[in-house]
C-alpha cells in the first residue's frame, strides 16, 4: 500500500466464509480485539451472522461471520447456510477461512463451489498455523490457492495473532473509500438478549463436551431490570432428548448449576452488573428439523 493510498480512509463490509471448525469465530474477536462471537472446539458453533467492527487510523472494517458450510443434513443447516450466503451480497471482501493443519476437506470444496460465480474480491486466509507442520505449510496452501480464484491470501493464527496485522493491511487495500458505517466505539450490533442465550449456549457446549450433539437452543424468557445494580434473567435451554437434557442437568443438578454460574460471570461481565440468572432445562423432539421450532427459537 502507497503511502497516498494509506490516508485514504476507508471502509466495507467482510464476510468471514469457509466449512465449520477453521476458527472463524476466534479470528473475528482477534481482529475486532472484544469477544463478539462465541468460541467452543465444536463445529457448527455459529448459527447467526455476527458482525463485528475492527477501526484503524485510516479506515473501519466491518465484519460478518458466519455459520460453517456443510452438507445440509436438517431444515437447521439449511437455515444456517441461507443465513450465511445473505452475508455475501452486500460484502465487499470475502475471506475464505482455511484449516491450514488439514488439506482441503470436502466441505471446504462445498464452500469454494458456492463462490465461484460471486463477483467479489476474495482472500485465501489459512488460520491456525501456529500448530501447523511448517514442513508441509506451503503445499497445503497451493492445495487451498487451487480452490478459487483468490487476491491474494495470508497464513495467520487467530491464537497467538501471527501476521493479523498484514491481513487487515491487505483487507485495507481492497475496500473502497468511504466514510465510517458506525460510531466511533462501536463493537457490535448484536442485541443484547442475542448475546446473553449464545454465552449460555456457549457453557452447555463446553460443559457438556460430546456428550451432547448440537441440538441445543437457548431462548431468554425474560429480561427485567430489578434494580440500578441487578437485572434479573429468565432462560431456556432446549434439547432434542430426554437423555440430553438428564446430561445437562447433571446428578442434583450440579452441571446445570456450573453452567449457570461460568454463562452469569459472562453475562455481569457484558452488561455491567449483578445478574440473577434463572435457567431450565427443556425437551423439544427433533427441534432441528421441526419448522416451526425453528421459527420459536429465533432461526427464521
Amino acid at each position: 500500500m502507497t503511502e497516498e493510498t494509506s490516508k485514504k480512509y476507508k471502509s466495507g463490509f467482510v464476510t468471514m466464509w469457509g466449512r465449520p471448525n477453521v476458527g472463524k469465530s476466534t479470528l473475528l474477536n482477534t481482529l475486532v480485539g472484544e469477544k463478539v462471537a462465541i468460541v467452543t472446539p465444536r463445529p457448527q458453533t455459529t448459527r447467526n451472522r455476527i458482525m463485528g467492527v475492527c477501526e484503524v487510523e485510516n479506515g473501519q472494517i466491518v465484519f460478518l461471520d458466519t455459520p460453517g458450510i456443510l452438507k445440509p443434513k436438517q431444515r437447521l443447516d439449511e437455515y444456517l447456510i441461507k443465513s450465511a450466503r445473505t452475508c455475501l451480497r452486500d460484502a465487499d471482501v470475502v475471506l475464505f477461512v482455511v484449516d491450514s493443519t488439514t488439506p482441503p476437506h470436502s466441505d471446504d470444496k462445498r464452500a469454494a463451489q458456492l463462490l465461484r460465480s460471486l463477483k467479489k474480491d476474495i482472500l485465501l486466509v489459512a488460520n491456525k498455523i501456529d500448530i501447523s507442520d511448517i514442513s508441509h505449510l506451503e503445499g497445503r496452501i497451493e492445495e487451498y490457492k487451487k480452490l478459487g480464484d483468490f487476491k491474494g491470501g495470508v497464513a495467520v493464527s487467530a491464537i497467538t495473532k501471527i501476521n493479523i496485522p498484514t491481513l487487515v493491511d491487505k483487507i485495507l487495500g481492497l475496500l473502497p473509500e468511504s466514510p465510517a458505517y458506525y460510531p466511533e466505539g462501536t463493537i457490535t450490533d448484536q442485541q443484547e438478549k442475542l448475546t446473553i442465550a449464545e454465552l449460555i449456549r456457549e457453557q452447555v457446549l463446553i460443559f457438556a463436551r460430546q456428550e451432547v450433539p448440537h441440538g441445543v437452543a437457548v431462548v431468554i424468557n425474560e429480561f427485567t431490570p430489578r434494580s440500578d445494580k441487578l437485572v434479573y434473567i429468565a432462560a431456556t435451554i432446549y434439547v432434542e432428548k430426554p437423555t440430553h437434557k438428564l446430561i445437562i442437568v447433571g446428578g442434583r443438578g450440579q452441571m446445570l448449576k456450573e453452567i449457570g454460574t461460568k454463562s452469569r460471570e459472562g453475562v455481569q461481565e457484558l452488561l455491567g452488573k449483578k445478574v440473577y440468572l434463572d435457567l431450565w432445562v427443556k425437551v423439544s423432539k427433533n427441534w432441528r428439523k421441526d419448522e416451526a421450532a425453528l421459527k420459536r427459537f429465533g432461526y427464521k
